[in-house]
């Protein structure tokens, strides 16, 4: 393998300087889902949210987070964007966004004794639903996963709506000008 292929698969703060002191970036903050990721705001950056822009998006939720005791990557990357949003001073009724749950990503929406008996502990996303919901996020499962796994709705959080199929959903969205965020 050439120097130059080797350079290149190196994590970016391996080939930096080491800087003395404190960091050169200001601090992350989650103002809208605690949860989730927080968002630093760049000073001067390029296509910076807006307070007068609509963000419109669907989330296709399909991976199961990395362990049982973290976010589903979509919720957290829902929660995410809300921050920046919500960092920015961007009103979150600009945000509209809406998440999809299908295939192993069901898992995160499981009611907090259904998540316990699974996996011995709470359901780490039930706060973020919650929230996500009150700022006005929508939220379905495929009811075509829930028939193929013979899941009973009733052990899913209230907050998530049983679509007829995810798939359908997704398309709805785009069709209205969602931009779709698959994780």
């Amino acid at each position: 393998m050439s120097i130059l292929r080797r350079i290149a698969m190196l994590p970016l703060a391996t080939l930096m300087p080491a800087f003395a002191g404190e960091s050169h970036w200001p601090a992350a903050s989650a103002p809208a889902v605690p949860d989730a990721d927080g968002y630093a705001v760049i000073a001067n950056a390029a296509l910076p949210p807006t307070r007068q822009s609509v963000y419109k998006a669907v989330f296709d939720a399909t991976q199961a987070a990395a362990e049982p005791g973290k976010l589903v990557p979509a919720l957290n990357m829902a929660g995410s964007e809300l921050n920046a949003l919500a960092a920015s001073h961007v009103p979150l009724a600009n945000a509209h966004f809406a998440v999809v749950f299908h295939g192993a990503a069901m898992i995160g929406i499981l009611r907090d004794e259904a998540y316990r008996a699974k996996f011995g502990i709470a359901n780490p996303n039930l706060d973020a639903i919650r929230t996500m919901k009150a700022a006005g996020v929508e939220f379905f499962v495929c009811g075509q996963n829930l028939a193929a796994d013979n899941v009973d709705p009733a052990t899913l959080v209230p907050e998530v709506k049983v679509a007829s199929d995810a798939l359908l959903v997704l398309m709805t969205y785009q069709n209205r000008g969602y931009a779709l965020l698959s994780f």
